[in-house]
Order: structure tokens, then C-alpha cells, then sequence
């Protein structure tokens, strides 16, 4: 399908990883590769007529690419829509990317839409949350159970849809999953600052862009902002009461994690886990397995990716804003 190369001329080695899945209708793959230059000509589109669309998130570096009548320098961490069916030239130096392929078959119903997006920058809130989404996929697509694999078709097609061009009625389809992706924004978020005092709603909706009451929203069915960051946290310190490599005391975690006090660190860590911090220390340091983590850490809870794509209800319902 395509005629590719070394970015760089004289180099001898060229090293690359590769993952596919084939579902019905699409393929998701992983790549790490050098840079690469990829051509594909009106020659290998005579030999090789396959007009899929491919949308290609790339992790680091711009890739620029160039149809004859068109251009584009894509920005690393946002995807582009681009059609097998012309010829193209694209450059890109050593990256890691995640792209979807998508046949004219499975996809015929959102074929305007996505040919108006070829070889253009999309909006960037719809933008962000497909890239998002394409991370999620990729991330929940080696443990998911055939049933679930078989419906993601229809998720991806709307999901796809609500991005590309949102709309009252596309976003009510792709709701569910627009819900888990912002929900994993959310949670990367925190978990990048729970260590930090200033962890509350304020950062979290700069960091996840979202709007406040949006946050408010997502968190509504785990008991609120600071009871989901409180549990967040309470589960970091399971963790590292576990790592028998750790020096750190109790107190010292508590104060790491934020707490006023190794009392009130205490208190919380028990009605979370029913049993004291010292309980689990000591466990791990005489071989025992480690105490159950409450559900809430649980994937196949409700709203998890799995759970929605079986059509269970999201744990809480959130509206698509412009700060997504």
C-alpha cells in the first residue's frame, strides 16, 4: 500500500514496533518507529484500490504531509483524518502513534464527514477528546471480552461522529463514552497532583480542560470532588504500605498524601479498607496477601469502558461543553 523509507538518508539500522487489532469494520494499531518517509502513489493506488480512512494520532513530532492539492502540518497530540483512496506523501521524525483504520464498509454512514475532514485541523475540543479516546481504545482493547470487542464498531462510528462534528443528537449517541473518556482526563489529572496541596477543582479543570460543573457532574456518583480525590489518594497509600522497598513511615505517608495528620490519615484509611494502615504494612511484610482495595478501584465497575459499551448507564451523565 505504500512505499516508505528513512527519513534520514545513511542510516543502517532501522528499529520498529508494531501492534495491530482487527475488529469488524476497523483496526487499531500501536506503532513506535524512527522517521519515516511514506509515500503512496497513483501507481500503488492502481495495484492496491483500498480507500479506507486512516486517523493518526502522533504522540511527539509534527507530521507533515501532502496530497498534490492540499497540505498539512499536524501537530504532535492531535489527530488528522486522511483517505487511502489518493495519493499522499507524509514525513515524521521518530514518534510513537495510534491510528485508526476505517473501512468505507462499516463506516459508510459518516462518510461526509469524514472525507470534509481529510487533510484539515479539526476543531480542537473535538480534536483533544479523540485523541483521548484513541488512547482509551488502545489501552482497553487487550482485555476486553469478545462480546464487548464486537460492539465497538457502532461506539467508535459514534464516537467518531460526535467529535468530528458535534451535534445535539451525535453527542447523545456517543455520551456514555464521552463520559469514560473525560472521566479518565479527570483521573489522570489527579493522579498527577496527589501529592500536591493544591489539588482541587481549580487545577483539575485546567488540567483536564473541562468546566467545573462538568467535574462536578463526572464526580456526582463517586460522592463528590474531594471525596474521589480523598479515595485517590487513600489508594496510593495502600499502595505504597504495600512496597516492602519503601522506607517511609505512616506519618510520613500521610503527610506525602496531603492528610493533616497521621490521625485523620488513619481514620479515613479505615473506613475505606476496614482494617488500620499499620494492618497492611504488616501483612505485606510477613508475605500475606494484600487486603482487597475497596470497589471503587474496581474496572468493571459501572461507567468503566467495558460496562459501557454492554449499554450499562455511565455513573454519572455529563454535557459536552467547548472547553473539552
Amino acid at each position: 500500500m505504500f512505499d516508505a523509507s528513512p527519513l534520514h538518508s545513511g542510516e543502517e539500522v532501522f528499529v520498529a514496533r508494531a501492534r495491530a487489532w482487527t475488529l469488524n469494520g476497523f483496526t487499531l494499531n500501536h506503532v513506535t518507529a524512527p522517521g519515516l518517509s511514506v509515500v503512496r502513489t497513483k501507481t500503488l493506488l492502481r495495484r492496491e484500490p483500498i480507500d479506507h480512512w486512516a486517523i493518526t494520532l502522533s504522540e511527539r513530532r509534527v507530521t507533515w504531509l501532502d496530497s498534490g492539492s492540499a497540505t498539512l502540518a499536524a501537530p504532535a497530540r492531535l489527530p488528522f483524518v486522511v483517505s487511502l483512496g489518493q495519493p499522499m506523501k507524509n514525513e515524521r521524525e521518530a514518534d510513537d502513534r495510534i491510528q485508526l483504520y476505517l473501512s468505507r464498509d462499516s463506516f459508510h454512514g459518516i462518510a461526509t464527514l469524514l472525507d470534509a475532514c481529510c487533510l484539515k485541523p479539526l476543531q480542537p475540543a473535538g480534536a483533544t477528546l479523540l485523541a483521548d479516546y484513541m488512547r482509551l481504545l488502545m489501552r482497553n482493547l487487550p482485555s476486553l471480552g469478545e462480546q464487548d470487542a464486537l460492539r465497538l464498531t457502532d461506539a467508535t462510528r459514534a464516537m467518531i461522529a460526535a467529535c468530528l462534528a458535534p451535534t445535539a443528537h451525535r453527542v447523545g449517541e456517543a455520551q456514555p463514552l464521552i463520559n469514560v473518556t473525560l472521566m479518565e482526563r479527570v483521573r489522570r489529572a489527579i493522579r498527577r497532583h496527589l501529592h500536591s496541596p493544591t489539588l482541587g477543582p481549580e487545577l483539575i479543570c485546567r488540567e483536564a480542560a473541562t468546566s467545573r460543573s462538568q467535574l462536578y457532574r463526572l464526580l456526582e456518583g463517586e460522592g463528590g470532588v474531594g471525596h474521589y480525590i480523598q479515595k485517590q489518594r487513600l489508594s496510593e497509600a495502600f499502595t505504597m504500605l504495600c512496597d516492602l522497598t519503601a522506607s517511609s513511615t505512616i506519618s510520613a505517608i500521610a503527610e506525602m498524601l496531603c492528610f493533616a495528620d497521621s490521625s485523620s490519615f488513619a481514620r479515613a484509611f479505615r473506613r475505606e479498607f476496614g482494617v488500620s494502615p499499620s494492618d497492611v504494612r504488616d501483612a505485606a511484610r510477613g508475605g500475606l496477601p494484600p487486603i482487597p482495595a475497596s470497589a471503587g478501584t474496581n474496572e468493571a465497575a459501572a461507567g468503566s469502558f467495558a460496562a459501557c459499551l454492554r449499554g450499562a448507564p455511565p455513573q454519572a451523565s455529563a454535557a459536552l461543553d467547548l472547553r473539552i
